[in-house]
C-alpha cells in the first residue's frame, strides 16, 4: 500500500482500482505531474482509466488534503503529496524541472519580515524560478 492509499483510508476516501492506480502513480512521483501525464502514466498501467477520472480523482485527494495543487507558471496546475514536513520549490524555467528545498536562512527571514511588520508569520509558500548557469 502507497502513502496517498494509506491517507485515504485513514480518511475515510473510497478507493476504486483506477483511484488506487492513480493514487499509486501519485505517491511514486518525484515530478509534480499535471494532470494530462497522470492520465499517460495511468494509460500504461489499464487504458480504460479516462482524463475525467483523472481529474475527479486529483479533485477528491486535493479536498481531502491529501494532495497538494500548484499553480507553477505554465498554465497547467502541477500535484504532489501533501507533504509531511514544510519545503519551498525552485522551478527551472528551462527544463521545467521542480527542485524541493528547505533553507533554514529562507526560513528565518521570513518570519523577521512578518514580525517587523507587525506581524506572526502562520504559514507561506515560496516558489523561486530560475535557469540554470552554464558553467
Amino acid at each position: 500500500m502507497n502513502n496517498i492509499e494509506e491517507k485515504c483510508l485513514a480518511r475515510g476516501v473510497r478507493l476504486t482500482e483506477q483511484r488506487k492506480i492513480i493514487a499509486k502513480i501519485m505517491s511514486e512521483a518525484a515530478d509534480h505531474p499535471d494532470v494530462d501525464e497522470l492520465h499517460k502514466r495511468a494509460n500504461k498501467i489499464d487504458k480504460k482509466i479516462s482524463i475525467a477520472t483523472v481529474y475527479r480523482t486529483v479533485k477528491l485527494l486535493e479536498e481531502s488534503g491529501i494532495v497538494e495543487k500548484h499553480d507553477f507558471k505554465g498554465g497547467k496546475a502541477r500535484y504532489e503529496e501533501s507533504p509531511e514536513e514544510h519545503h519551498d520549490h525552485l522551478i527551472d524555467i528551462n527544463s521545467g524541472e521542480i527542485i524541493e528545498f528547505v533553507d533554514k536562512e529562507i526560513e528565518e527571514l521570513q518570519i523577521k519580515v512578518a514580525q517587523k511588520l507587525g506581524y506572526k508569520l502562520v504559514d507561506h509558500k515560496l516558489e523561486l524560478y530560475g535557469s540554470k548557469i552554464k558553467k
